[in-house]
């Protein structure tokens, strides 16, 4: 029975081992960036009993139980993995004080009645592995169960007591031992649980209770036991932490977010929609003569008339300039400085009132000289190329309809948008689209 207790139970325990390395190795990546309390220390204190409620063979019929303490440190790998190294001390007792029988019939007499052993130390390293979180969308519970297995070194004394008086053993036995056990671990505060384990002690000998009846056999004690545990560091107890529950939370948190993005996206179509109702109100020109009818002082001209930058006809046909327009670099300056200080309002084609002084100066060029200019609207890439495309055109428009508006002959003045199609700096940085925000003069 012995060999095929202490063959069977290393393989039970390397597979312990082994399922909870794996679970070590899938910590979840979500949680990395939350700091967690993986260290412990715990004392504990209980019931021994020289013998196993899992059965097998007991050298004595009666088995007392007795006082026993313990403590350990616990290293938390992951909330469902963590090795122990842990010590527990006291007394085992045994004794012939009620009837008895081996399972062949007869009662056992003679020989030892009674032995007493102190248990000087049992210390072990073991894995300890967490069946499951109680709720599964709670992200720290406050109940935890969980299974143990391990190995160690008992240290202990026997002493016996027979016809002829008591012995003790001459020296301390030193013997191979494999706990495995269960217990359940209820969280109190952030940094103290309370603790209800118990286990069963299996030892490679025959010395635990100075007594041997038949062959030799392997003797076992357990320990029952409630303690306190005492988290250490900062942070929240790893044990406690369930990466499911915090999986499911990151994944309504994103379902959250693509909500709101979706809103936020409806939102902007209706203002864009309204937007483009603003530019066709702004732009309408119902008499055809190139002043927008908002700027119009003589609406309804007829088809063909030449009008002035009011919208109302000429006294008298301006004249023909037949000699060459020469543009000085003070000309190209006021151009250049309009350029720089033209601004409109957010994804409209609004001109900011800033921008007002610089187009006059524009607008005086063009009536003073007579010349001629050519407006080009540019977008970035930000957005559909149709909205670029009316948003370009519609900003180019809006510049000439102001010019027109300070007395700029409209016939002489061309506005077109390109849209996204035109770049002159890269769209992958905010710099690079902000230059390609623009609107260029060209005089001629």
């Amino acid at each position: 029975m012995k060999q095929k207790l202490f063959k069977s139970l290393p393989v039970a325990l390397a597979a312990l081992f082994i399922g909870g390395a794996a679970q070590a190795q899938e910590q979840p990546v979500s949680n990395a960036a939350q700091q967690f309390s993986t260290w412990s220390i715990g004392v504990n204190a209980g019931v021994l009993t020289p013998t196993s409620p899992l059965g097998g063979h007991n050298d004595f019929s009666k088995n007392s139980s007795n006082l026993g303490y313990g403590l350990y440190i616990k290293k938390q790998f992951t909330p469902y993995f963590s090795l122990k190294l842990d010590g527990i001390r006291g007394k085992l007792k045994g004794d012939n004080s009620k009837s008895f029988n081996d399972g062949k019939g007869a009662a056992i007499v003679g020989g030892n009645t009674a032995f007493e052993t102190q248990l000087n130390y049992a210390a072990s390293l073991s894995a300890e592995v967490n069946m499951f979180n109680i709720d599964m969308f709670r992200k720290q519970d406050a109940l935890q169960l969980f299974v143990t297995g391990g190995a160690g070194l008992a240290g202990y004394k026997p002493k016996v007591t027979n016809a002829s008086g008591t012995t003790e053993y001459p020296k301390d036995v030193k013997e191979l031992i494999i706990p495995v056990g269960l217990g359940a671990r209820f969280k109190v505060s952030e940094k103290v649980n309370f603790n209800l384990g118990w286990s069963v002690y299996f030892v490679d000998g025959d010395n635990l209770d100075g007594t041997r009846r038949g062959p030799r056999h392997s003797d076992k004690f357990n320990y029952a036991s409630a303690g306190l545990e005492f988290a250490l560091g900062k942070g929240k107890q790893l044990a406690f932490h369930n990466p499911v529950a915090a999986t499911y939370d990151e994944a309504l948190q994103a379902k959250n977010l693509a909500n709101s993005l979706k809103s936020d996206l409806d939102a902007q179509k209706s203002e864009n929609a309204k937007l483009r109702t603003e530019m066709s109100d702004l732009l309408r020109d119902t008499d055809g003569d190139g002043v927008a009818d908002k700027l119009d002082k003589c609406p309804n001209t007829p088809s063909g008339t030449v009008v002035d930058g009011a919208g109302c006809p000429l006294v008298t046909p301006a004249p023909v300039v037949t000699e060459k327009v020469i543009i000085t670099e003070a000309d190209r300056k006021v151009v250049k400085q309009a350029i720089k200080d033209l601004e409109f309002d957010l994804a409209k084609a609004t001109i900011r009132a800033k921008s007002y002084p610089s187009l006059n100066r524009v607008a005086n060029l063009l009536v003073t000289k007579n010349f001629s200019l050519k407006l080009a609207g540019h977008t970035d890439n930000t957005g559909s190329a149709d909205l670029n495309m009316r948003l370009s055109k519609d900003r180019a428009e809006s510049v000439k309809a102001y010019l027109v508006s300070q007395g700029a002959n409209a016939s002489r003045i061309e506005a077109t948008g390109y849209g996204k199609n035109q770049p002159i700096a890269t769209n992958k940085t905010a710099a690079g689209r902000q230059k390609n925000r623009r609107v260029e003069f060209t005089l001629y």
